[in-house]
């Protein structure tokens, strides 16, 4: 067994514990490191918007492992999504209309919610592990450069949360934000930020 892999693991255990109480963590994901916490828990976000500084009608991500799991938390998807889900080659977040089952200080006044199926080894079995949706903001302050690597976040970040993941961390690559698309019920779609 490799250390890596009891990093990998012991990572899981403790970042779930988190999770489980309403806690935050620092997480790597498929696109840049993250503050996370449960999806679903109006508390757990509460903490997130205020380590970060955020205003409280701007919309946060979440992740879920598997697209199977998207009519949990979405009214309606239209069967594009799963194809711009399946043939994306990059990181993509999509904005869906009709978001349901979160908490409610993560849906804005219209009803939306961006969601990514995440491809990253550490989020996909965190997320199956954990059976709900997590909470993913870029790990920096509101209004400071999104860090690229964990190397470039702010210590009042990693100071701020209850959890930091080690795994990654010696990871010097430059990282990108998710491409994000909103998604109408008719399947018609608007790019809002490209990666």
């Amino acid at each position: 067994m490799s250390s890596n892999f009891h990093i990998f693991k012991k990572d899981i255990e403790q970042a779930l514990d988190v999770l489980r109480k309403g806690g935050t963590i620092l997480y790597p994901t498929d696109t840049i490191w993250g503050i996370g916490c449960d999806a679903t828990n109006p508390e757990a976000v509460e903490k997130v918007n205020q380590l970060k500084g955020r205003a409280k009608d701007k919309s946060l991500i979440i992740l879920l492992d598997n697209d199977n799991k998207l009519s949990s938390y979405v009214r309606e998807i239209p069967d594009v999504a799963y194809e711009l889900i399946e043939y994306s080659d990059k990181p993509l977040t999509i904005i869906y209309s009709g978001a349901k089952n979160l908490s409610p200080n993560l849906i804005p006044p219209d009803g939306t919610i961006g969601i990514r199926i995440v491809k990253h080894d550490f989020c996909e079995e965190l997320i199956h592990r954990f059976r709900k949706p997590i909470v993913s903001t870029s790990a920096n302050l509101t209004n400071h450069p999104s860090p690229k690597n964990f190397s470039e976040i702010d210590e009042e970040i990693i100071k701020g949360v209850d959890y930091v993941v080690n795994y990654q961390q010696e990871d010097q690559q430059e990282n990108s934000a998710s491409t994000i698309i909103k998604l109408g019920p008719s399947g018609q779609f608007d790019l809002i930020r490209k990666s």
